[in-house]
């Protein structure tokens, strides 16, 4: 039985890096892209997604802010932070506003890149199994506080 890949979606505006991520990653992910937020904020709508890849320096939004709003309404997807620039301005920002769980300077290394995917993976999964825990732990204490309020009524 073949394991189910994982979603990744790749954001970026230059449409030569869409098609290089695609054609190195296609084989390994599920690999979705888009050449704005506006592009990839629809895909999150439709299409559930483990990882998030984004370039910084994008028209009409940054990844950086593209990632804030990505939190405040998929809070689940790790997030990855490509930029071509050392601008640690876009890093701090990043990471104060968008919770990226990691950060990558472009050109990236397909071997790195790889590797930090693997590892959001991971990440991923952890906090899903912690969500599950949680849940389960809620529904317990909801039947363990109605028994009570039952043997206290009796």
């Amino acid at each position: 039985m073949q394991e189910k890949k994982i979603n990744i979606l790749f954001i970026d505006d230059e449409e030569n890096n869409l098609i290089s991520f695609r054609a190195v990653f296609r084989l390994k992910y599920e690999v979705l892209t888009a050449i704005n937020a506006a592009d990839a904020l629809h895909i999150l709508e439709t299409q559930p997604v483990e990882i998030i890849v984004t370039d910084q320096r994008m028209p009409n939004m940054t990844g950086s802010e593209f990632l804030e709003i990505v939190l405040e309404k998929y809070p689940d997807p790790m997030r990855i932070l490509l930029t071509g620039y050392s601008d640690i301005s876009a890093v701090i920002e990043a990471v104060n506003k968008g919770k990226v769980f990691h950060y990558l300077t472009k050109p990236w290394n397909e071997e790195e890149l790889d590797n930090t995917i693997k590892k959001a993976f991971d990440k991923y999964q952890e906090d899903q199994n912690v969500k599950e825990m949680n849940d389960k732990l809620a529904v317990s204490n909801g039947q363990l506080e109605f028994l009570l309020r039952q043997k206290l009524l009796s």
